[in-house]
């Protein structure tokens, strides 16, 4: 039989908690790595087909929960599927330009299609093949796979390396040590693992967690842990991670939303080994003709992969830094941030062309903080008011509404 405890629900009390502050933060961090930088302010494939239910030990969710966290696969290959359908509103090709150019891709400075920072966040939207391969903290390859061509990131020592195959351009960066522990900590997921780390730092009382039975995904026996909200008003419906029965690493992730239909973010193994690649995976030469760009002290203020940061506050606290005045209403999965950007949006009578289609996007509200327009997807609601301050959450619009009015 395979384990299904419908009693077993744990909750931070069970396991080691989080300090509160980090998890009312990662609560707000998890959309916006989903979603890739700015989308968040605006706004896989199906799942993996399953090939039967192993018969594995019982387990507790908090046992599973320590299994994950005392996971320490440092080796492996394989091919990852990833989908993101937020819903996002189809602005014909627009929204993937403003994505790469807000995290300083090829049509920001710096000008390299192979330039990380910009390629990376095409994993906000759609369904990607990457194929993946890492030999401990010092050498990592991932590989986005395209129509007849093909983008790389390598890691290999002090040497960062991005090549974009269809434009034949390389990015070229050192890093050091420090430089390669904050980058990991900053890069946008892109493995189950990545996204299972994000969503078990916002387990709180406010969460039920539970073992869902078995699977089988890329051949590897797994359990099924999931996570779900116990209030009401939040988007989210359930998070469903499959973890590998023997090294405890997550194998495939999926979050489904509370207005049902298919995954916003699903995302798992295809095939994968937890053999040492070959260390020749790893090397790098640029090919002949390839336009090569070295980084420089402009890019790295970007804050790409490759770019040496500045010192400084964890993720959490530059996501503060970074908005003026950032401030965490409410609690749990239905904990909103606010934060003052300046400026509202442009209105039809003063912006024209441009304020009439941003307001066609977006669904116009009044309340005690005077009125605004709610953009919405399927996982993020953000409302906009006219005196430019946002308030944005995995919170549905009457939620978000009435976080707002209690916030003013």
């Amino acid at each position: 039989m395979a384990p299904n405890e419908t009693d077993d629900t744990t909750t931070a009390g069970e396991v080691e908690e989080p300090r509160a502050g980090r998890r009312r933060a990662a609560r707000y961090i998890v959309p916006v790595t989903v979603m890739g930088v700015a989308a968040a302010t605006i706004g896989l494939v199906p799942a993996l087909a399953d090939s039967g239910d192993p018969d594995l030990p019982d387990i507790t969710a908090a046992q599973l929960i320590e299994k994950i966290a005392q996971s320490d696969v440092e080796r492996l290959s394989g091919t990852v599927k990833i989908t993101t359908d937020l819903g996002l509103p189809d602005l014909g090709g627009l929204e993937s330009g403003l994505l790469s150019g807000a995290a300083g891709g090829e049509d920001g400075e710096g000008g390299s299609s192979a330039d990380p920072s910009g390629r990376l966040t095409e994993l906000a939207s759609g369904t990607h093949t990457l194929r993946v391969a890492a030999d401990g903290p010092d050498r990592q390859k991932l590989s986005l796979l395209e129509n007849a061509a093909e983008y790389s990131l390598i890691h290999n020592g002090k040497d960062v390396w991005g090549y974009d195959s269809a434009s034949n351009e390389v990015y070229h960066a050192t890093v050091d040590e420090a430089d390669t522990k904050e980058r990991s900590a900053q890069r946008p997921p892109a493995t189950p693992k990545d996204f299972a780390e994000e969503a078990l730092k916002a387990v709180d009382d406010t969460t039920s967690v539970k073992v869902d039975g078995t699977a089988q995904v890329a051949g590897r026996d797994a359990y099924r842990l999931v996570v779900e909200p116990k209030q009401s008003g939040s988007t989210v419906g359930a998070i469903s991670i499959a973890v590998d029965h023997e090294t405890g690493m997550p194998l495939k992730f999926t979050l489904t939303p509370a207005g049902g239909g298919s995954a916003v973010v699903d995302v798992g193994f295809t095939k994968v080994s937890f053999d040492r690649p070959d260390a020749s995976t790893f090397k790098f030469t640029p090919p002949k003709g390839a336009k090569v760009t070295e980084d420089t002290e402009q890019d790295r203020a970007h804050g790409g992969f490759g770019g040496k940061p500045e010192r400084g506050p964890k993720p959490e606290e530059d996501l503060a830094k970074g908005f003026d005045g950032l401030r965490m209403l409410g609690e749990g999965w239905n904990t909103v941030a606010t934060f003052d950007t300046g400026a509202g949006l442009p209105t039809e009578e003063a912006g024209g062309d441009l304020g009439g289609f941003l307001g066609s996007l977006g669904d116009q509200v009044k309340g005690d903080f005077g009125k605004g327009t709610v953009f919405s997807t399927r996982l993020v609601n953000a409302l906009i008011t006219e005196d430019g301050t946002v308030y944005v959450g995995t919170v549905t619009k009457d939620a978000l509404v009435k976080a707002a009015e209690a916030g003013k």
